[in-house]
C-alpha cells in the first residue's frame, strides 16, 4: 500500500527502514523521503512503526518463552 504519495514510498518501504534502525518518525522519513512535501502521511508512518514495533515485541517475546 502506498503511505507517501508524494514520493510514493510504500508500508513495506517504512517498516524495512525501520528494520535497518530508522525507528522514529523523523528518521524513517529522512531515510525513505516520505513525510518530505505535503506531510498528510505522518500520521500514518508514526501508525506503521507502532504497529511495526509492536509485533516485533509480541514475538521476542514468544521466542523468549519458548527458550
Amino acid at each position: 500500500m502506498i503511505v507517501c504519495h508524494c514520493h510514493v514510498v510504500s508500508d513495506r518501504a517504512i517498516t524495512d527502514a525501520a528494520d535497518l534502525g530508522a525507528r522514529t518518525v523523523a528518521s524513517n522519513c529522512r531515510s525513505t523521503g516520505a513525510g518530505k512535501d505535503c506531510g498528510a502521511c505522518v500520521f500514518n508512518v508514526k501508525r506503521l512503526l507502532c504497529q511495526h514495533e509492536q509485533t516485533h515485541v509480541d514475538v521476542a517475546e514468544v521466542e523468549g518463552a519458548a527458550s
